[in-house]
């Protein structure tokens, strides 16, 4: 069956030159997809956690007593929302990179930095995106009625315990539409890594019709399928997220 698989496509790249699925009757190319397709997934997984936590934690700093610690979140968020996340992934690996300690190797001379670029990727992006989930989990806390949180308070309930047993729950119902939007152009963003040279897909995809000029189009046919099912499964995901936290009043 797999014979026959990869005799079909190889068919098609002599019958049709300039439509040559490489990665289809070629196993190295085969394995450079799969590789890059796996750095995509992980750079998309890491960055939405961590840029959900980071919304999360910005938010609640927003009500901090401190004006200090209220200025630094919002400086925080000037400074990513409004420079480009490119700029940001290249001044993050190339600039703050040179401070990065390094790891010497047995060999006394070899040194390997003690964050890769696929680390830095990571963390550029998903501060970049914690800016905008910082405002919207804000948006969210402030639609919760002053009155559900007098409540816990006249309970004897602490701020901290207030935030987290009673507010964030109810914000986050409110925050899903937009913390979706946001997540889905995050996962779009992980293509800007090639920057830095991370061997995600677009890099790899890059890397084959270079090497494959008659593999061009497939390639880049396949990379649009590859991220319109990447993210489709995302917004799924957070659609039916979104449909069994739904509670009558908050967030519709």
């Amino acid at each position: 069956m797999l014979e026959a698989f990869t005799e079909f496509f190889r068919q098609v790249a002599e019958d049709y030159p300039r439509w040559n699925f490489i990665f289809f009757h070629d196993a190295r190319q085969w394995a450079r997809i799969v590789s890059g397709f796996q750095y995509t997934v992980l750079l998309s997984i890491a960055c939405v956690i961590f840029s959900v936590i980071i919304g999360v934690t910005g938010a609640w700093l927003q009500g901090s007593s401190s004006r200090l610690t209220r200025n630094v979140v919002q400086g925080y968020i000037q400074f990513f929302r409004n420079t480009p996340p490119f700029v940001q992934l290249l001044f993050f690996y190339f600039a703050l990179g040179q401070f990065t300690p390094s790891i010497t190797g047995d060999d006394g001379w070899t040194e390997t930095a003690l964050i890769s670029n696929v680390g830095w990727a990571i963390i550029s992006l998903s501060f970049f995106a914690g800016a905008f989930n910082v405002e919207i989990f804000r948006s969210g806390i402030e639609a919760v009625p002053e009155s559900t949180v007098e409540a816990a308070e006249a309970l004897g309930f602490t701020r901290l315990q207030i935030y987290k047993e009673i507010v964030l729950p109810l914000a986050f119902r409110v925050s899903l539409p937009s913390l979706n939007n946001n997540l889905v152009n995050l996962v779009k963003t992980t293509t800007q890594a090639i920057g830095i040279a991370v061997p995600e897909l677009l890099y790899e995809s890059v890397g084959i019709w270079n090497d494959y000029p008659s593999a061009l189009y497939p390639t880049m046919l396949m990379l649009f399928v590859s991220f319109i099912a990447l993210v489709g499964v995302l917004v799924f995901g957070m659609n039916r997220w979104e449909k069994n936290l739904r509670i009558p009043g908050y967030g519709g």
